[in-house]
């Protein structure tokens, strides 16, 4: 491992661990107001605002407070990568960073409020730069993970209407692939270092722009952020979170389960494609002025995460070795049967948050044009959350496992669909079912079960698995390609031809 990790982590584990916590005049009281406020929201003590934009409310306030003290604990985001560079930014700078980025978006990329774009970027600072652009600007903002394919892109581009991908060298090649078919996309900007033809770079632009620009006025309610789920039928399905569902929501998690302060560094190791980054990596960690510790890792190194002894329990509640913990404000979790009836204590059943009659200001606010799935979603006065658990008499949730099909591998939620309609592209394969298999190094991984076409019954077993593998990674994300092959001669199938996962998957799980 390179000098420079060895010289930032014990850095990195004497701040962490240091016992201080500088809160000095106004710095104590902005943390305390902002704090109690949002955490009246929460516990619904208060109304939620009309108005709210967490880039003005929030990271614009703690700017404001960096000039009055004129010293900080800590940099508001801090980003390092294996070759030694290393990037700091105080509030005032990203601040300052975010509003070029802003106008670029307006006046070089001509997005408005409203608008929808496409980012696909690995861990650099610019995808935070982005991301607070979005807010000040209004446009609505969509995540993507690296290892999208261009047939992944093309759906996202097309679904979701975006009208700007912001992406890198990497994957410009797959974007310009699929343009032809994006109708609603006007502009392309890319983040590297050199130019590219027919994009615009925002490393050049940057240099031009000004940092001379107001945050526009966002109400709570408004779309600040649209996520593509991993669905277990179907292509993946846009959900869609308000600006003060994320941005004041998890006040409550920044505070009482990873306990931060402004004195704080948080590491969250998530992918910037998934929205656990935007919890974890954006709103939890500012909401509490704690520093947003990144690092560039092209491909996860277990020996640099070993090196930090990470846990995260609500403060000063007891821990019950096993369960996931009590619910946390503003929701009121529930075990309830199909039918959404609350169930006693012990009894295993679905997970579910009340959304009547109020629905949890901090809740996704629907599927994205799929009324239908919304409302499937639906048991009584109960979202159900697609986990199965049940709750001790003392109000902790214990959780059993996913009531749906989705695969979760090495943190990588994997639809069984999209893995199966890659398999059905290729001629060997007649019918397929997908479903996780458990790993002792991953949790669990995917599984294809494969009736053969007959053409190729008689192919060498591990060559066509082999082969099959490496179409799918060729066809989708190379995360979601099947590490476990079997050939079968039919499937399980209910009376009108669907095939029961269920089945397959408890055989795999030894559930039968």
């Amino acid at each position: 491992m390179r000098t420079f990790i060895k010289s930032w982590i014990p850095q990195c584990l004497r701040i962490l661990g240091s016992p201080r916590r500088l809160f000095h005049g106004c710095n104590r009281l902005f943390t305390s107001q902002i704090i109690s406020y949002y955490d009246s929201i929460n516990q619904c003590k208060k109304e939620l605002p009309e108005y709210f934009n967490f880039a003005s409310d929030v990271l614009d306030e703690w700017s404001r407070l960096e000039k009055v003290e004129r010293q900080t604990a800590n940099p508001a985001f801090w980003w390092v990568n294996d070759e030694g560079e290393e990037v700091k930014w105080s509030f005032e700078e990203l601040g300052f960073l975010s509003r070029k980025a802003a106008n670029i978006l307006s006046e070089a990329c001509g997005l408005q409020r409203g608008d929808r774009v496409i980012v696909v970027l690995p861990r650099v600072p610019e995808w935070w730069l982005l991301y607070v652009a979005c807010m000040r600007t209004g446009i609505v903002f969509i995540s993507g993970t690296s290892q999208l394919t261009a047939k992944d892109i093309l759906y996202r581009l097309q679904t979701s209407k975006a009208k700007c991908i912001i992406t890198n060298d990497t994957l410009a090649p797959a974007v310009e692939s699929v343009i032809p078919d994006c109708q609603f996309l006007k502009s392309k900007l890319i983040v590297a270092k050199g130019s590219r033809d027919g994009w615009l770079n925002l490393k050049e632009l940057f240099a031009m722009a000004s940092a001379d620009h107001k945050c526009v006025k966002t109400r709570s309610q408004d779309p600040m952020i649209i996520g593509f789920t991993s669905g277990s039928t179907g292509f993946p399905k846009m959900v869609v979170q308000s600006h003060s569902s994320y941005g004041i929501g998890f006040a409550t998690s920044g505070r009482y389960w990873m306990n931060l302060t402004p004195s704080d560094i948080m590491w969250n190791t998530s992918d910037t494609g998934w929205v656990k980054s935007a919890w974890s990596s954006v709103f939890a960690p500012w909401i509490c002025g704690s520093c947003v510790f990144v690092h560039n890792m092209p491909q996860f190194k277990p020996e640099v995460i070993a090196q930090v002894t990470i846990c995260a329990n609500m403060k000063g509640m007891k821990v019950k070795p096993g369960s996931v913990g009590k619910p946390v404000p503003p929701y009121d979790v529930q075990i309830v049967d199909d039918h959404g009836t609350i169930l006693p204590a012990g009894e295993e059943g679905n997970i579910a948050v009340r959304v009547k009659p109020t629905r949890p200001f901090c809740m996704f606010s629907e599927y994205l044009d799929n009324p239908e799935k919304t409302a499937a979603c639906l048991r009584g006065d109960f979202y159900v959350t697609g986990d199965r658990g049940s709750m001790c008499e003392e109000g902790y949730v214990w959780f059993v496992g996913r009531a749906d099909d989705i695969i979760n591998s090495s943190g990588y939620r994997i639809g069984p669909f999209e893995v199966e309609s890659a398999l059905m592209q290729h001629p060997a394969v007649s019918e397929v079912a997908v479903v996780s298999s458990p790993d002792p190094a991953r949790g669990e991984v995917v599984k294809a079960f494969i009736v053969l076409a007959p053409a190729y019954v008689s192919h060498d077993p591990e060559k066509l698995t082999h082969e099959l593998q490496q179409y799918v990674k060729k066809v989708t994300a190379p995360y979601k390609y099947p590490r476990k092959v079997e050939f079968v001669q039919d499937l399980p199938k209910t009376a009108t031809g669907k095939i029961k996962r269920k089945v397959l998957r408890n055989k795999e799980w030894g559930r039968v």
